[in-house]
């Protein structure tokens, strides 16, 4: 339990808006309110759906050194793609920088938080919501309305299946390399979703 999250919520939504570009902090208002509509959907908290969402990018705009040394102190090894792009690591900085500057210790909002770039296999519901959320808040160009109502009947786990396939076909057109945790996320997933048929 986080205590007196609607003023944490403030004070994160206070830095976020300093931290960032004015486009940033309006894609994180937009994943903070997609979050809160499918916590609402699936039974979670909406008041830690709106503090992951606005939270999840306030460190995108630190310089890769930066980043590096505040990601670092969550005690995990960088992988190969972070080292090559230090800007993957801004959402583990801002779940040190959440503990650190906010007193935020709840663990499905830090793992959230830390993980909403690749996902991972095994990520609690709060963190598959963000992994979604950020993908296809509404100011996103492939975000239609006949998109979102293909979405629309689907487990929380068919969901993130759905989304993380369309990134990884994103990134795979693009040339891009697709993260491991992203390769194993997608084979836990459907093992689950098999499980739910």
């Amino acid at each position: 339990m986080i205590e007196d999250i609607d003023v944490v919520i403030e004070k994160v939504r206070e830095y976020a808006k300093s931290a960032v570009s004015q486009s940033r902090f309006d894609h994180s208002v937009r994943t903070a309110e997609t979050c809160v509509k499918y916590c609402k959907k699936f039974g979670l908290d909406e008041k830690k759906g709106y503090l992951v969402g606005i939270g999840h990018d306030m460190c995108k705009a630190l310089d890769p050194e930066l980043l590096m040394s505040i990601a670092l102190r969550d005690g995990k090894p960088l992988s190969d793609l972070e080292k090559i792009k230090p800007g993957l690591l801004h959402g583990r900085a801002a779940a040190v920088k959440l503990q650190e500057d906010f007193d935020v210790f709840d663990p499905d909002v830090i793992e959230a938080v830390a993980n909403h770039t690749f996902g991972f296999p095994g990520m609690c519901d709060l963190s598959k919501i963000l992994y979604v959320a950020d993908k296809i808040e509404p100011g996103r160009d492939h975000v239609t309305g006949e998109y979102l109502s293909s979405l629309k009947n689907l487990t929380l786990n068919q969901l993130v299946l759905s989304v993380l396939q369309d990134n990884i076909n994103h990134l795979k057109k693009k040339n891009r390399t697709v993260a491991a945790e992203s390769e194993e996320l997608l084979k836990w997933l459907e093992e689950k979703v098999d499980e739910e048929i």
